[in-house]
């Protein structure tokens, strides 16, 4: 009786275990964006996670965002161009640089990395100033 119960009790955790495990791998809905933390005109998903604001580059404020189901190899999906797009931003492709992509809006460009599981959004400092202080004048 008792290896009966071990039995089914393994079986038991063992679907268990399988089911947390798929529900960990779940892709993004690309459904709700938000504004960038280092610009917020241009459009990250809101499932994407970013634990602090990285900016001890000296050319670049650059934020790296968490989004599980991105792969470098696929770029960037199609739902976020479009959303990108409807947020008026439009793709610069002979600035890309390697499999960073590059976008403008109002003379501001800002430059999107994606890696596995995560992406990097990136704006030149030197541009954001001269665009912030022309603003404040």
């Amino acid at each position: 009786m008792k290896r009966t119960r071990r039995f089914w009790t393994l079986i038991i955790l063992c679907i268990a275990v399988g089911l947390l495990a798929g529900c960990g791998t779940k892709e993004p809905s690309w459904q709700s964006f938000e504004g960038a933390l280092n610009e917020k005109g241009f459009p990250v998903p809101k499932e994407a996670n970013s634990p602090d604001r990285t900016t001890t580059n000296a050319a670049m404020d650059y934020v790296r965002y968490s989004l599980q189901g991105l792969k470098e190899e696929d770029s960037i999906p199609d739902p976020y161009l479009d959303e990108i797009e409807a947020w008026g931003w439009s793709e610069q492709k002979k600035e890309e640089i390697g499999a960073s992509r590059v976008f403008q809006k109002d003379g501001l460009n800002v430059h999107v990395t994606v890696h596995d599981d995560y992406f990097i959004v990136m704006v030149p400092k030197e541009k954001k100033a001269s665009i912030k202080g022309l603003e404040s004048k």
